[in-house]
């Protein structure tokens, strides 16, 4: 495993367990990335649906950040959980990222 794989992995598990500090779990992991990734594989799967490959392709690669997403979404929720500030603000992530996770995978 290289280096960068590593890391990658780490922060990943770190995410997962709810160690990362709420915001960067939200807004990083979880608002940045995950938006990312995921208008990628839909950009992707409309051009798989564009050129003609079978549907089954195309919803595949649309639903390919789903495991992402999901670990995001775990992850803001169980920060949010360990969150030490105002009680109000944990909440208001944790319904942000529902929200967020469920618009993910509908648009």
């Amino acid at each position: 495993m290289s280096r960068n794989t590593g890391t990658l992995v780490t922060a990943l598990s770190a995410l997962w367990k709810g160690e990362l500090p709420l915001g960067q779990a939200f807004w990083e992991y979880a608002i940045a990335y995950g938006t990312v990734a995921n208008i990628v594989a839909t950009m992707a799967a409309i051009a798989a649906a564009a050129a003609g490959l079978p549907d089954a392709v195309a919803i595949a690669v649309f639903l390919l950040p789903l495991p992402y997403i999901l670990t995001a979404v775990i992850g803001v929720v169980r920060s949010a959980n360990r969150y030490q500030g105002p009680r109000n603000r944990a909440d208001m992530a944790k319904i942000a990222v529902i929200l967020w996770g469920a618009a993910m995978v509908i648009l």
